[in-house]
């Protein structure tokens, strides 16, 4: 055994990896979370009381987030950014349609 191999947690279970899966399961709860808003845009047609600015904001965040974590290369952000776009873009359009 090498002598740096005696201090590395096994592969998968080190404090970045418990981490990332962490944050990996929360970005697919909060955007399940944020369906039912989606939902009731599209299948009831409403929309009243969806703020354009506060879902305009978030999308603005998401773009960015989404063009970081490609810069930096780091696949859990980007990629959770994908589904943020997909589901501001969509409150956005169904602000846009139905108010």
């Amino acid at each position: 055994m090498e002598p740096h191999q005696l201090h590395d947690p096994p592969r998968g279970t080190s404090p970045n990896a418990a981490m990332s899966r962490l944050l990996g399961a929360m970005s697919l709860v909060t955007m399940a979370m944020t369906i039912p808003q989606v939902w009731l845009i599209w299948v009831r047609h409403d929309a009243s009381g969806v703020s354009l600015l506060s879902w305009g904001a978030y999308l603005v965040s998401a773009l960015l987030w989404f063009w970081h974590g490609l810069r930096q290369g780091d696949r859990n952000v980007w990629l959770a950014c994908v589904g943020w776009i997909v589901l501001d873009a969509g409150v956005i359009a169904g602000v846009l349609t139905y108010s």
